[in-house]
């Protein structure tokens, strides 16, 4: 059984707390939910390990919180609206990237590709050929040209052995012509020598 004492106390309690239950808190220093939550602890008393709560101080303390959580849901609601938003807008541009990947790629293959008689190459393979075309023009011009030396040096020397063997045959030409003379003349004095002992 309760001692009287206690009883008398906890009656008196009750009666001041329904006077003051209807008076709002003056003096607020902390107007978040755990500013609320301590001032309502701070402002409670306990009774054999009981806290007894204003009611006035508890409906505004839970009219705090389910203010709160609507602010909370609102804030969170429009956060989700948000991030669909960005989501939606991270797909097209996904989309976009994509595509502009993919129109780059088939731009990079078109200007890669270089047609030379209906026949299509890749830069690398058409530098290759034409490289190789440039090697074999040159190296073909290059035995043209040795060989065309070693020509003009053959003709030039058998130009000079002409020119040799034509001054040799013109200077026997002009011996042998002064030898044809002068055996004539040798033959005419031999045949005026031999009239002459006829007419003796």
């Amino acid at each position: 059984m309760r001692n009287p004492l206690s009883t008398l106390i906890v009656f008196v309690f009750f009666l001041t707390n329904a006077k003051a239950q209807f008076k709002p808190d003056s003096i607020r220093t902390d107007p978040s939910i755990n500013g609320q939550y301590q001032l309502l602890l701070s402002k409670s008393r306990t009774l054999d390990g009981y806290k007894m709560i204003n009611p006035y101080r508890l409906s505004t303390f839970w009219k705090s919180v389910q203010d709160t959580l609507a602010i909370s849901k609102r804030q969170l609601s429009s956060a989700k609206k948000e991030i669909s938003g960005y989501k939606s807008e991270i797909r097209n541009l996904k989309q976009h990237i994509s595509g502009t990947e993919n129109s780059l790629a088939s731009s990079n293959a078109k200007i890669n590709k270089i047609s030379l008689l209906g026949i299509s190459f890749t830069k690398g393979n058409y530098n290759l050929i034409v490289w190789g075309l440039i090697l074999t023009l040159t190296l073909t011009l290059i035995i043209v040209i040795l060989r065309s030396a070693k020509n003009i040096h053959e003709a030039r020397y058998r130009s000079t052995l002409y020119e040799e063997i034509s001054q040799e045959y013109q200077a026997y030409k002009v011996k042998a012509n002064e030898k044809e003379k002068k055996l004539a003349r040798e033959l005419q004095d031999e045949r005026n020598k031999l009239e002459e002992l006829r007419n003796r």
